[in-house]
């Protein structure tokens, strides 16, 4: 793969370098028609591959509580971005020297999609939320952990995260 890649590389230079495009590397003469543009102008040919999303802009997410013992989590997903169904976790810590408590979830049904990074699974697209049930009653130190990943339907697929949120309790 690097022979290859260094093979590319030096394949490329030397096709820009006669083209007169890396400027007066000494091989193109002065009064070539390609000197005046940049390199730069190169670098624009991946403008048909999108940037991605800041995490914050592909999956907003915000907590809402119900009623006593009962949260909402709905995040309002960027388009053409979806979340995982199978990597949703949902735990509570009473303090942070405490181990974590499951928290019961209820997720809504995903779109049954074929994904390329873990094959057929269900994703959420749009707004999606979730609803909780804690398991005891919160503390004042109490922390809402919410684990979640999510990826752009173009291919590129975001880290597993791990988000805390204060509960009152």
């Amino acid at each position: 793969m690097k022979q290859t890649l260094h093979s590319t590389v030096l394949k490329l230079t030397l096709g820009l370098i006669t083209l007169g495009l890396l400027g007066n590397a000494g091989f193109a003469q002065n009064d070539s028609p390609f000197l005046s543009r940049s390199t730069s102008a190169l670098s624009s040919q991946n403008f048909d591959r999108p940037i991605p999303l800041q995490l914050e802009q592909a999956f907003p997410f915000y907590v809402s509580e119900v009623s006593p013992g009962k949260l909402r989590v709905t995040w309002d997903i960027a388009a053409d971005h979806y979340l995982y169904r199978h990597a949703f976790q949902f735990s509570m810590q009473q303090s942070p020297t405490e181990s974590s408590l499951e928290v019961d979830s209820i997720l809504p049904d995903g779109l049954k999609k074929t994904d390329q990074f873990f094959g057929d699974i269900e994703a959420y697209y749009g707004r999606t939320s979730v609803e909780l049930s804690l398991s005891t009653v919160p503390g004042p130190d109490a922390l809402l952990i919410i684990e979640y990943q999510g990826c752009a339907d173009w291919g590129f697929c975001y880290p597993p995260q791990r988000a805390e949120f204060k509960i009152s309790p």
